[in-house]
């Protein structure tokens, strides 16, 4: 579970993205978040993971407080928290299988890593992982070769190869056309399904997030001001939200 006790987020420079913030997540659910750029959705998915402390208040995730861990407990705790991001932060110049990888690195000894050399094991994971996505058949193609949409399953594969109980996405189809975006949300779906792994994606479209996800949380300057199932989003619900910038945002 993922639980926010009266959290707040203020920047070094006053803003305040998160504003006391209560909210909790069971295994297994698919939440979309969504609201205008700038009203603190990025924020809320990313103090998950500590890329961003909090200012105030508590934040549990399977009853461990993040805001306590430091050094090796910290990147213990990231290794079970996958992490999407819009501009896909792959390596492109190397090989789809290489990438995925990569997500081994922080388990290997120093002279492995080095040489990028991965134990059976990791090999077959890895395997298994693209195959999950599927995109098995690119294995060994170079990833600058690849589609955008191909590219975005290399690295929700290379997540699942980390084993994650979590993935945070920050508008993972944000770049894609619209086939492929709904390609890409229904792998994500299929792996909330199939796995109960938690999935939080901080996304854009309305539309999207009303087909593939549970439930969706509207944050509009830091505050959440809507939280509950898809089928209760109603247009007065979505102009809360965007208010006039409804026709542009979605």
């Amino acid at each position: 579970m993922i639980l926010f006790e009266h959290v707040n987020k203020i920047y070094s420079n006053g803003f305040h993205a998160l504003n006391d913030i209560n909210l909790s997540i069971n295994q297994g659910e698919f939440v979309a978040i969504i609201g205008l750029s700038g009203a603190g959705k990025s924020t809320l998915i990313r103090t998950i993971n500590r890329m961003h402390d909090i200012s105030s208040g508590k934040l549990l995730v399977n009853n461990i407080d993040v805001n306590t861990l430091k050094g090796k407990k910290l990147r213990n705790f990231r290794r079970k928290i996958g992490m999407i991001f819009q501009s896909f932060n792959l390596i492109t110049r190397t090989t789809v299988i290489k990438n995925v990888l990569s997500a081994n690195v922080p388990d290997l000894p120093l002279w492995r890593s080095i040489l990028g050399i991965f134990p059976k094991k990791d090999w077959i994971s890895a395997l298994e992982a693209l195959d999950k996505v599927g995109i098995l058949n690119k294995a060994y193609s170079r990833v600058d070769q690849l589609s955008g949409g191909q590219q975005q399953r290399v690295a929700l594969a290379r997540t699942l190869a980390q084993n994650p109980k979590i993935i945070l996405a920050d508008e993972p189809v944000a770049s894609l056309d619209p086939i492929t975006a709904k390609q890409v949300m229904s792998d994500f779906k299929r792996i909330n399904r199939d796995m109960n792994i938690t999935v939080l994606i901080n996304i854009h479209h309305v539309e999207l997030a009303l087909q593939y996800a549970d439930r969706v949380i509207g944050i509009k300057n830091g505050n959440i001001i809507f939280d509950g199932s898809c089928d209760t989003v109603t247009k007065e619900v979505l102009n809360e939200i965007y208010g006039e910038k409804l026709e542009e945002e979605p």
